[in-house]
């Protein structure tokens, strides 16, 4: 039997990607609704990865999950969390960039209590693996059982508004699971995240994601999806607490350092007078759930100076994720460079 062509692989290939509805709808939401600029734009990025590349990719992630989502939930859990403890253990490079943030945000506590610190950041990563690999199973009769709300009267009060609501929240806690559980109890909402690159593990994402309404907005085609869902009054949900670009992000302290923070938050509540609401998931070790916190309101400041709003709310949202890592540090992402951009003229932290 003759082998298979490249091209035809891709072309086949391009069928079982594009048989996604929602995969196929953010691609022509980011190709002007052309699908043969949809097909052009998947054919490249299969050809860049690789076909082999791309399917052996997915078939890992795919027994990862498949096969963690086999175990009861608190063996997941247990399991995920031990895999984030050999991550700790094979992976220097990330144990580093931790030390070196917790260096930068505690330097007064003792070197054991910020070790302390990093080991458990590492476990709360592997904790989020395993609730993931559980979202199938989850569902509005036993939700209850899994994540808990603090604070929903601030969420329901915001959204009350018609005005449109951002959600400010950040990489701590099982942050994936916030947005799912919340749809799950009936809240549906939009939130950015950046496309992966391999199409099929994307399609993966997409289906546990929006499985109770969720809808995803890709980060690098985001403002017109953003601006329409807050003007109907919709939710967004940002992650903001991550390393931004100069042409991206303004300086304001974190933790005490000039941190380069996103400006869209900002930039989107002085254009849209949506609400900015903090919101966050944290694990409650004692009672072994998620508690889903919703905070009141940041008051949203508009002098009419553009650049100094921008630079005065961002600092103010930055405070507010800051106090939230301070209470819960061992759930937050130590790993990622926070501090990575620096002003002009100063050295690289990492």
């Amino acid at each position: 039997m003759p082998a298979t062509s490249k091209p035809a692989q891709i072309d086949s290939f391009l069928q079982r990607v594009l048989a996604s509805p929602r995969l196929h709808q953010v691609a022509l939401e980011n190709n002007q609704n052309n699908p043969e600029a949809v097909k052009n734009a998947v054919k490249a990025a299969i050809r860049r990865r690789g076909v082999v590349r791309t399917y052996v990719e997915f078939a890992v992630a795919w027994l990862v999950l498949h096969g963690v989502r086999l175990l009861p939930r608190w063996l997941a859990l247990k399991g995920g969390q031990a895999v984030g403890a050999i991550a700790h253990a094979v992976l220097p490079h990330l144990r580093r960039h931790a030390e070196a943030n917790l260096q930068l945000a505690f330097p007064e506590l003792p070197e054991t209590e910020r070790q302390r610190i990093k080991r458990g950041s590492f476990r709360n990563l592997g904790r989020l693996l395993g609730e993931v690999s559980q979202f199938p199973k989850l569902n509005r009769q036993n939700i209850e059982s899994v994540v808990r709300y603090v604070g929903l009267e601030n969420y329901l009060n915001a959204v009350a508004t018609g005005r449109g609501v951002i959600l400010l929240t950040g990489h701590i806690g099982a942050w994936e699971l916030s947005v799912f559980a919340h749809s799950i109890y009936g809240h549906p909402m939009s939130f950015l995240a950046r496309r992966v690159d391999n199409p099929l593990v994307e399609r993966l994402a997409e289906s546990n994601r929006t499985r109770f309404g969720n809808r995803s907005i890709d980060k690098k085609n985001s403002v017109r999806e953003v601006l329409k869902a807050l003007k109907s009054g919709g939710v967004v949900g940002i992650l903001a607490d991550l390393n931004a670009s100069r042409e991206e992000g303004v300086f304001c302290d974190f933790f005490g350092i000039p941190a380069c923070t996103t400006a869209g938050v900002a930039t989107l509540a002085l254009r849209t007078g949506a609400v900015v609401l903090p919101g966050y998931i944290v694990w409650d070790e004692a009672a072994k759930i998620h508690r889903l916190h919703f905070e009141p309101p940041i008051e949203t400041i508009s002098t009419g100076n553009r650049d100094e709003d921008v630079q005065t709310n961002t600092a103010n949202y930055a405070k507010a994720i800051e106090a939230v890592v301070r209470r819960y540090p061992d759930q937050w992402l130590w790993i990622h460079r926070r501090w990575r951009t620096r002003p002009v003229g100063e050295p690289e932290i990492y």
